[in-house]
């Protein structure tokens, strides 16, 4: 054999995460792209606790939803080209979802009143993904499922 080293072969799970990332955000371009645009009849059929993080979310906040979800989108489909670039792009994502938190956290202790199913979503469950989807493309690049071969990242 003629190559100096052989990228071994991508594992399944970077097919499963890498679908399931670029499905969720999606779905997160999607809703961003929904509240940018929504009608105020629209904002009047949702929840207080979903009309307080709207319209109470400051501009700093939504470009930072946007970063996230975008961010993700992109790293997602690098993921899905094997391409090492996908970490910086979910790392990007990450920090964007932590910044477009802060002005939660401050809402969901206003005294709006968030269920316990609101709180999960919007206060755990999407900085587990991110977290997840950094370590997860890490895990890939070191085991040469994904890049050039194994890197000491």
């Amino acid at each position: 054999m003629n190559t100096a080293v052989a990228q071994k072969k991508t594992h399944w799970s970077v097919w499963v995460v890498g679908g399931l990332s670029l499905i969720w955000h999606v779905m997160g371009c999607a809703n961003y792209l929904w509240q940018a645009t929504m009608s105020a009849d629209a904002l009047t059929g949702m929840t207080a606790a979903q009309q307080a993080i709207i319209t109470d979310r400051p501009a700093w906040a939504t470009g930072a939803f946007a970063i996230a979800v975008f961010g993700g989108a992109i790293g997602s489909i690098l993921l899905l080209l094997r391409k090492r670039l996908s970490l910086w792009f979910f790392l990007l994502a990450l920090i964007g979802v932590i910044v477009s938190m802060i002005p939660v956290f401050g809402i969901v202790n206003s005294g709006v009143e968030f269920s316990m199913a609101e709180r999960v979503m919007y206060l755990a469950m999407t900085p587990l993904v991110g977290a997840f989807l950094v370590w997860f493309t890490r895990l890939a690049i070191r085991r040469g499922w994904i890049g050039d071969g194994p890197a000491n990242i």
